[in-house]
């Protein structure tokens, strides 16, 4: 019956898919509506005599008052894929949650470890959020201002930054609810098989990427539903205001995320050090031993930094890509008119192919399992490569159907998508190489702990810096392909929108890319609830085996989030040129050189590259390419110390609680494990507030004191470094995690030996790089370049007098 019912739900999904594509056929047959054609005229004509182009206005002007009576053209059928897509994520997410919780809890004990790691998520969670609305009420109110006091930014702007803001927070919450319900029936299954667990653990964390991609897809859609409503009939500038307001929404996204990317790794790292220390290195007692005061900390903080936080982070890099790559298509209407198709199409389209591997993710969900309860790591990543595997190979057959019918003249934007596709597959598998332990580079860490702590900081530091070298190569050949292949060689903004493709090829099934990366926290979870339950020992076995897998899984993802992230933040920076030229609007001519002018309708993006001088000979850019590669550092620098911080108090207070309750080491004693917990979130609150107000604020200031050329440096360089940064950071934290359950499992001398405990201070090293640091670089990256693209016309209208008062510009 339950065969049956699987197959059946299969079934629906695929029959679903296949009669939403329907709409597709005849997609590129729709022309431009008449006022397009006419403003194409205008702009593509910039010697024509006086009298013509008036004319030509007058009759754009008339044809765009006689298109706005009907707004046929705007919502192309195809678009309520999109809207489908996010209703059948949403509904299979709802259906792996009940599954979840109709399943065993497990006995009275696993409860009541749940309940606390439960009630402390929640806590935590509550005080993060009376924080962050705080900040985003002030942020609010500054956008008001500026869209109602001083016309500088669209009305729309204050609504779309909090919507953002809302369903990211959501996503996050909802993949915390999931996990802190998983974590005990997931040890439960385990009890019963491998597979077992690993159904639970891997469906719970499909909860939380079917949320995210869900609850994106239909934020995305009803924003662009709702401005297209207002504004009228799509024309060029309609659409470029529509795109660029809604990355609005994508910067209240990545504000929540590295609140909660930031907040939630110190919270976690801090009690995971403190516990590791004290616990197993000073007391030589087994990881979530009952005993430790810390141990709840450490449980409670893996659901809010490494589900949570994870979930707020992913949402705002699925809904970046999609929003730059179709502010970039709007920015090629003229293009995509001249070659008879809907311009629309090339607005929509990013948002059809992500609507797609979203349908494509559920159906690979369900092909994720295992039969040998002996499962090797290596077995184990098989059985969810098949899964991942099989959603991206669908995703290139339907990639093709999708750009010959929308984009018929501009088909190389197909082979972007592979190549961003195949960056994926290969970050993903240099991840894999370097941070399990079925392979030597982790291995060799292992070994390395033989001989004390400090080679094991010395090997893991080196691993981590090779293994960056093959990513950072990938995602080079990624953009000079999908640059290529879209055309960039003739036409710079066409290959920009390929590199923006390759972004959402490469997140276009993270829907099942996501749930590999969520369940490795939940499995984490289930471990320490078998380990302070007391149930056998193989069930910890088995969950360590899970959680094992699921280090690797996690720096897989955090390799293809800022793998993403350096492709959308390229797109991005393209973005803002394009919002610069929107700022200019009111102008009708650049003025390069006396007698030497431009039409701002016509200008190419290298004419605006030109305007500003955009180039490494001018001092602006290189100031700003420093400053945008000390953030990465100084933002690293900060989230690190604040571990460092929060993890000396926490290990204080485990000891103290071992001395002055002696009798805790002997079972006779309950910790008071409260005290832990409001370290930790005392801790996290207080450091996540500069290191992310920094974010938010250095674009401006840069912007209003170097221009538009520093800005650009800006973006460049924090990308540059911390794309590497991001990536060795990852690797390596993941690298140390798993040398230390190398040796766990037995080898070289196996727990409590001196081995273990060099490898453990490597783990604790580790620890604040690839859960805090690491991973909330790629927000930071695309968050400067949103925070540019939403104030470039502050900065545009604002920097000017500024730099002259300073003298940097000629008065």
């Amino acid at each position: 019956m339950r065969k049956l019912r699987r197959a059946g739900l299969v079934l629906l999904l695929v029959v679903a898919a296949a009669l939403l594509v329907l709409p597709l056929l005849g997609q590129n047959d729709k022309p431009a509506n008449a006022a397009d054609q006419a403003a194409t005229v205008v702009a593509g004509d910039d010697a024509a005599p006086e009298a013509t182009v008036s004319e030509a206005a007058k009759e754009s002007t008339e044809a765009q008052a006689g298109a706005k009576e009907s707004t046929a053209d705007n919502f192309p059928p195809i678009l309520f894929l999109g809207l489908a897509a996010s209703l059948i994520a949403l509904f299979f997410a709802w259906y792996f949650y009940r599954a979840m919780m109709k399943a065993d809890e497990g006995n009275p004990r696993m409860k009541e470890i749940a309940g606390y790691v439960r009630e402390g998520a929640y806590a935590y969670l509550k005080r993060q959020y009376m924080v962050v609305a705080i900040v985003f009420g002030c942020i609010t109110i500054l956008f008001a201002i500026l869209a109602y006091g001083f016309g500088v930014q669209n009305k729309f702007v204050p609504f779309a930054f909090i919507t953002g803001g809302f369903f990211s927070a959501l996503s996050g919450f909802i993949g915390m609810k999931t996990a802190t319900s998983a974590s005990s029936r997931t040890a439960q299954g385990c009890l019963q098989s491998l597979n077992g667990g690993l159904v639970v653990a891997f469906r719970s964390g499909a909860v939380m990427g079917l949320t995210v991609v869900g609850l994106a897809l239909l934020d995305i859609v009803l924003w662009y539903i709702i401005l297209n409503l207002i504004e009228g009939a799509p024309t060029h500038h309609t659409m470029a205001v529509i795109t660029t307001t809604m990355l609005t929404f994508g910067m209240g996204a990545s504000t929540q995320a590295l609140f909660a990317r930031v907040g939630g790794g110190i919270y976690t790292k801090a009690a995971d050090v403190g516990a590791d220390l004290v616990g197993k290195v000073e007391k030589g007692i087994p990881e979530d031993d009952p005993r430790n005061p810390a141990t709840i900390a450490d449980n409670v903080g893996d659901n809010v930094g490494d589900v949570a936080g994870m979930g707020a982070d992913l949402y705002e890099s699925f809904a970046g890509s999609i929003l730059a790559a179709a502010a970039l298509g709007a920015a090629l209407w003229p293009v995509i008119a001249e070659g008879g198709v809907n311009p629309v199409n090339a607005v929509i389209a990013p948002l059809i192919i992500a609507s797609i591997g979203t349908l494509l993710s559920v159906l690979g969900i369900f092909l994720v399992r295992t039969k040998n309860d002996k499962a090797t790591q290596k077995q184990l990543l098989g059985a969810l490569s098949r899964g991942v595997n099989s959603a991206a190979v669908l995703i290139i057959a339907a990639s093709y159907f999708v750009i010959t019918e929308m984009l018929p003249n501009n088909f190389g934007v197909f082979w972007s998508i592979i190549a961003g596709l195949l960056a994926g597959i290969i970050i993903g598998k240099t991840t894999e190489y370097f941070t399990s332990d079925d392979y030597k580079p982790t291995q060799r860490i292992a070994e390395s702990a033989t001989t004390g702590p400090a080679t094991v900081i010395i090997s893991g530091f080196s691993t981590g810096m090779i293994s960056s070298a093959v990513p950072v190569i990938t995602t080079v050949a990624a953009i000079v392909l999908s640059f290529g292949f879209a055309g960039g060689f003739d036409n710079m903004a066409l290959g920009l929108y390929g590199v923006a493709f390759a972004a959402v090829g490469m997140l276009s099934t993270l829907g099942i890319t996501l749930a590999t990366d969520a369940y490795g926290p939940i499995a984490d979870n289930a471990g320490g609830n078998a380990e302070m339950s007391g149930l056998n020992k193989h069930v910890r076995e088995r969950t360590d085996a899970l959680d094992s897998l699921g280090n690797t899984t996690a720096a897989t993802g955090k390799g293809f989030a800022i793998g993403s992230a350096a492709l959308t933040a390229m797109a991005l920076v393209a973005a803002y040129i394009e919002e610069v030229r929107e700022a200019f609007s009111g102008l009708q001519k650049l003025e390069f050189l006396p007698g030497t002018e431009i039409s701002v309708k016509t200008a190419s993006l290298q004419d605006f590259v030109a305007y500003f001088d955009i180039t490494l000979l001018n001092p602006l850019v290189l100031a700003g390419i420093f400053i945008g590669a000390v953030m990465a550092f100084v933002f690293c620098g900060l989230s690190v110390s604040a571990v460092g911080k929060a993890a000396k108090r926490m290990v204080e207070e485990v000891r103290r609680q071992f001395r002055e309750k002696p009798d805790i080491m002997k079972g006779k004693d309950i910790p008071d494990y409260g005290a832990c917990v409001y370290i930790s979130t005392r801790g996290a609150q207080r450091a996540m507030m500069f290191p992310s107000f920094m974010a938010l604020l250095v674009p401006i200031v840069v912007g209003l004191f170097l221009g538009v050329a520093g800005v650009v440096g800006l973006l460049v360089g924090g990308l540059t470094a911390g794309f590497v940064l991001a990536i060795f950071q990852a690797n390596a934290g993941g690298a140390w995690d798993n040398a230390k359950k190398f040796i766990e499992k037995g080898n070289f001398g196996g727990k409590k030996s001196d081995a273990h405990k060099a490898a453990v201070v490597g783990d604790t090293v580790g620890d604040p790089l690839k859960d805090t640091s690491g991973p909330s670089l790629n927000i930071l990256i695309k968050l400067m370049s949103m925070v540019s693209v939403v104030f470039a016309g502050l900065i545009v209208g604002a920097s000017p007098d500024i730099m002259r008062w300073l003298g940097i510009l000629a008065k």
